[in-house]
């Protein structure tokens, strides 16, 4: 009985995955939206140079929405406590421009800066990725 118990899980394993390898993949990507609105930043970067430690390091990313539909951002993330963002709750027309407010604490620490804000949106990239470098000196 031993004998036939090993043969038949080894058929049993080898047959269902077969099977599994057959089947269609379960995720697939969303058809774009042809009609999404667009964001076209004017930088994606911005490097402040050398910045003294203490004030806050500020920068305005100027962007247009270049697409057909309206533009909702739902969300600007900084990768770190000390990178934060500002942005307009209001939908962006097609056409009309707008910011993200990146600001960045430079109290405590100096040294090189490379941070990122992460923007979710409803556009035809719904996530984009800023940057922000410089150096904070004592």
């Amino acid at each position: 009985m031993k004998k036939l118990a090993i043969p038949f899980l080894c058929l049993l394993l080898c047959g269902s995955a077969a099977v599994y390898a057959q089947q269609p993949a379960l995720l697939t990507p969303p058809a774009k939206d042809q009609e999404a609105g667009t964001l076209k930043f004017e930088t994606m970067t911005h490097n402040f140079g050398e910045i003294p430690e203490g004030p806050l390091a500020e920068y305005d990313f100027v962007f247009t929405n270049t697409g057909k539909k309206p533009v909702i951002i739902t969300s600007a993330e900084g990768s770190c406590g000390c990178t934060t963002a500002k942005y307009t709750k209001d939908p962006i027309r097609p056409g009309e421009t707008s910011k993200i407010h990146v600001m960045y604490n430079t109290v405590n620490r100096p040294g090189p800066i490379s941070k990122i804000v992460t923007v979710l949106s409803n556009a035809s990239e719904p996530t984009m990725v800023l940057h922000i470098k410089g150096s904070v000196k004592r």
